[in-house]
């Protein structure tokens, strides 16, 4: 195959490039449309500014993933060696030259169009190199699974900081008082992407791979996605209070919640994969359905309006 070949099946396996653009254009819609709601502002951030947001907040969760093969190669190569940089399909080396090559385009695209946005930019992209070396104490980190997830998931408000300032830092004005709830769950919502994904029927488990069922039991591992998942219900709740919404968008995200939580409440009783996979399914709607009552269907209903 082509070099562009294997890249196409790289993504399809490793970084899903449909579903991740799916889930940024809605994360940095509904984070812009969040701070301008919450700051009572006219309209939306300019076409060329949100372009620029969606490029390189999509660029950030691709380094992710290339960060994360150089992460773990070596356990990658010794307990699976199916995915695509250990069975030779594509190498560390023209996954690194992609992800400096998204690095570059980041800083051009950022410096021409808003450098007012650099500092927030290069403050998430130090912390990713940090997390790539493990904040320089793997074997601590990894002896202590939750520091792991929480010293790891506090990129999510990071890269919220960087999606929220397409509004408040571009308009050269203070952030709303309500973006601290917005920060807050989109942290929690890390951890119930990160919990949902790592979570497997006994059977599927495999032998090296660290999942949260493997690490405390498939049922204690799920009720605390369980619980995750009311906290960052709570916390939207109020992120919606705060931006004035009312009954009606409690509802919707109340509802989102609810049915959500089906496919762990039925995987506590049948330890079948295909509900392990629905509840990083589920994890998903939640996250794309969160965002949009919050931020992304309240702008849209303006527009409409206007």
């Amino acid at each position: 195959m082509t070099l562009i070949q294997r890249f196409w099946v790289y993504q399809r396996e490793r970084f899903p490039v449909i579903a991740y653009a799916i889930m940024v254009l809605s994360f940095t819609f509904s984070a812009a449309s969040y701070s301008r709601i919450c700051r009572q502002a006219e309209g939306f951030v300019g076409v060329t500014k949100f372009i620029t947001g969606v490029v390189t907040a999509f660029g950030f969760f691709f380094l992710l993933r290339v960060f994360d093969e150089f992460k773990d190669a070596e356990d990658d190569a010794q307990f699976r060696p199916y995915r695509p940089v250990p069975r030779g399909l594509i190498t560390l080396r023209q996954i690194g030259w992609a992800g400096a090559a998204t690095i570059a385009f980041q800083l051009v695209l950022n410096i021409i169009v808003m450098p007012q946005m650099l500092w927030v930019y290069l403050i998430a992209l130090v912390y990713i190199g940090l997390m790539t070396k493990e904040f320089f104490v793997p074997k601590w980190l990894k002896a202590r699974p939750l520091t792991y997830m929480i010293s790891h998931m506090l990129i999510m408000p990071l890269i919220d900081l960087y999606t929220t300032g397409l509004d408040w830092i571009n308009e050269n004005t203070a952030a709303s008082k309500g973006l601290i709830f917005f920060l807050i769950l989109t942290f929690f919502n890390g951890i119930v992407i990160e919990i949902g994904r790592k979570i497997r029927a006994p059977h599927a488990e495999e032998h090296g791979v660290e999942t949260y069922s493997a690490l405390y039991g498939h049922k204690r591992a799920t009720v605390v996605w369980l619980l995750v998942l009311a906290v960052t219900g709570v916390t939207a709740y109020l992120a919606a209070h705060f931006a004035g919404y009312g009954i009606v968008s409690v509802a919707v995200l109340a509802g989102f919640m609810i049915v959500c939580s089906i496919p762990a409440f039925i995987f506590l009783n049948e330890t079948d994969h295909n509900w392990a996979k629905k509840i990083e399914l589920a994890a998903g709607v939640w996250t794309i359905g969160m965002y949009l009552t919050l931020g992304g269907v309240p702008m849209l209903v303006n527009f409409i309006r206007s």
